[in-house]
């Protein structure tokens, strides 16, 4: 089974990091002036769609619940604010998953490994190089360009065959992109998504 595997494209937070709860206090420090109810929404919003970049999730925030226009110029404003405060609260070796970093780090010779997230591609890069696991990862690719696409591009890019290809990760929003580029799944740290495995959990055994 894992002899066929060639390619692993592993999600970021919550699969190698264990930041999801660092995602959600940046979106209410940076909407913390706005009501508490709207808030939650988004926040709800956030959770459910956790391969879905920030990007989408501000625009969601404004268009459709206020329900207000908010130009490029205005909601970059609100990008930079999360990414600055991410690039603070990040920079924590503690917060790396200790079973999939240990994975990574021994078996990255087997595999051609690549980082496929729905995260800001810069912050990406500049996480996993303070973080000393960028030598580990042939591309480290992030958002605004979806996640279906990434895939289809580190694809494309490396030759990859779909059966020697496995995606790792955490969200719904991960399957649906593995599934849209026809490539094994497997749901990590997850349990509402093992139904979507086509690789067993003794995969991650070392």
């Amino acid at each position: 089974m894992s002899q066929q595997l060639k390619n692993l494209l592993w999600d970021f937070d919550g699969v190698i990091l264990d930041s999801n709860h660092v995602r959600n206090e940046g979106f209410e420090t940076v909407l913390k002036d706005f009501p508490s109810g709207q808030v939650e929404a988004l926040l709800n919003f956030h959770k459910a769609n956790g391969g879905i970049s920030r990007y989408y999730k501000f625009r969601y925030f404004f268009e459709e619940i206020r329900n207000e226009k908010k130009s490029e110029q205005e909601l970059q404003v609100y990008f930079d604010s999360f990414t600055q405060i991410m690039r603070k609260r990040l920079l924590d070796k503690s917060l790396l998953i200790k079973e999939t970093t240990h994975f990574i780090m021994k078996k990255y010779t087997q595999y051609q490994m690549h980082i496929v997230s729905g995260s800001d591609q810069n912050e990406l890069r500049f996480l996993c190089n303070y973080l000393e696991l960028e030598k580990y990862f042939h591309s480290i690719n992030g958002s605004p360009t979806p996640k279906g696409e990434l895939i289809k591009n580190v694809m494309e890019h490396g030759n990859m065959h779909s059966y020697e290809t496995l995606m790792i990760g955490d969200a719904i929003n991960d399957y649906d992109a593995a599934r849209l580029n026809g490539i094994h799944f497997f749901a990590y740290n997850n349990p509402s998504l093992n139904q979507f495995n086509t690789m067993p959990f003794e995969f991650l055994v070392y």
